[in-house]
């Protein structure tokens, strides 16, 4: 029989991909690539008494967007209902997949062949047991899976088999002035996780290092697996033409000039000084940002709003939308001048090898996981310097020898985080281990 592994579908239950719900996704194919096989738990608001066909419906309903509308009595219901089974655990019921529903749409936030399970509501009573009694949820299959790996630091185990956690990075710890979590939570939370876990996955050597700084964990409990880049087929095949062409089309953007920044417009993100920098430096060329208004979001785009009242032309050269379908994010990545992230801290940096993979130069920062993920394949600035990110877009403006370089280095160094050395590394940690 094969080997299972149970992964969370916390991030890929989300409208809108993040980076840890991509990480899912290429962890669970690179699961089915080992010749093993995955089952995905969710947290869809689905009463287990509902029949098989119904979940079936409910299940693909919820993904679409749809959500109970709850009344004070229902709530009411719902807190006293919790208060009593969370001491005592919740067992995950299956979602059949049929296929009397269409469900293509959500290929991209469903692991392919996985079995599909739900607990009502899984990750808001998790984190309301945890606040309250300080305790990780138990859960139980009624075939359960050889191992669990979370993709996500939550506080959940699944019962009598390892539980694995990937901790991404500790932000919120590292620059706690950049998020809006809830410090003294999330520190429990990592913890919690330490204390509990059979073992720690990681996905780059800065991000295990803090780990060990912060909590004094022993290095022999965490793995760097780094993830896998892959950019799909579908994407790889569509020639760089019709690639420009959709660019010029969609967006109205002239191929080859202008510089991309992809990610949430926060803090953390540091798009406040790459405005200010690239207004500085009085470029040709246009900065592009793709990226969903987050915390703090006004004050990282204040220069640019108050500027846009006295000089309404910057419109034009500085272009912002909330979101891109991912087929024309990856024409957008192919047909820029470069890919630009200065970003403060990252625990790996998937936009940075996704142009990397697809041939686009690249900037990054001096921080975080950076400089180890672009292995000295990107240009480097100073990410809390404005004057350095001027520097970095100048020479990457002005100088095509320089472009061609970081395009070649690039396309190498996205070889070393490819889906055969990815899943190796997948696999020495769960055979040497669990399995």
């Amino acid at each position: 029989m094969k080997r299972v592994v149970g992964i969370d579908g916390h991030n890929l239950a989300l409208p809108r991909g993040t980076g840890v719900a991509t990480y899912a996704k290429n962890l669970a194919d690179n699961i089915g690539g080992l010749g093993w096989q995955t089952c995905t738990l969710y947290g869809a608001p689905l009463s287990s008494d509902l029949p098989p066909s119904l979940r079936e419906i409910s299940f693909f309903d919820y993904l679409g967007g749809a959500s109970p509308k709850k009344g004070k009595f229902n709530a009411a219901y719902s807190y006293i209902k919790e208060s009593i089974a969370a001491p005592l655990g919740y067992s995950a019921i299956n979602i059949p997949v049929t296929g009397n529903v269409e469900a293509r749409r959500f290929s991209g936030r469903l692991p392919k062949e996985s079995e599909i399970f739900n607990i009502e509501n899984l990750f808001h009573v998790a984190r309301r047991h945890f606040q309250r009694h300080r305790k990780f949820l138990a859960v139980r299959f009624s075939n359960p899976p050889d191992l669990m790996h979370w993709t996500y630091p939550l506080p959940i185990r699944v019962l009598d088999i390892p539980n694995i956690y990937t901790i991404h990075d500790l932000v919120p710890l590292r620059l706690p002035y950049t998020t809006l979590d809830n410090k003294r939570y999330y520190h429990r939370l990592i913890k919690g996780c330490l204390d509990v876990a059979d073992h720690i996955c990681t996905v780059s050597d800065k991000s295990k290092a803090d780990i060990i700084q912060l909590f004094g964990t022993n290095e022999q409990r965490i793995t760097n697996t780094y993830q896998a880049v892959e950019i799909g087929q579908a994407e790889s095949a569509k020639s760089l033409q019709d690639a420009e062409l959709e660019v010029e089309g969609i967006y109205g953007l002239e191929p080859k000039n202008y510089f991309l920044f992809l990610g949430a417009i926060e803090p953390k993100k540091n798009v406040g000084r790459l405005i200010e920098a690239f207004l500085s430096v009085r470029l040709d060329a246009k900065l592009v940002i793709v990226g969903s208004l987050a915390w703090k979001s006004d004050e990282e785009m204040k220069l640019f709003t108050s500027m846009l009242k006295q000089r309404p032309e910057l419109g034009k050269r500085i272009h912002v939308f909330d979101y891109a379908p991912r087929p024309f994010l990856i024409s957008l990545i192919r047909s820029a001048k470069a890919v630009v992230f200065p970003s403060l801290y990252e625990g790996f940096g998937l936009p940075i090898l996704e142009a990397m993979q697809l041939g686009t130069p690249t900037l990054s920062s001096t921080e975080g996981s950076l400089p180890e993920i672009a292995g000295g394949a990107s240009l480097s600035v100073d990410p809390y310097d404005v004057a350095s990110i001027a520097h970095g877009l100048r020479i990457l403006d002005s100088d095509q020898g320089v472009r061609t370089e970081l395009s070649s280095a690039g396309l190498l160094r996205a070889k070393v985080f490819n889906s055969a050395n990815y899943r190796s590394r997948l696999h020495l940690m769960y055979q040497n281990r669990f399995l």
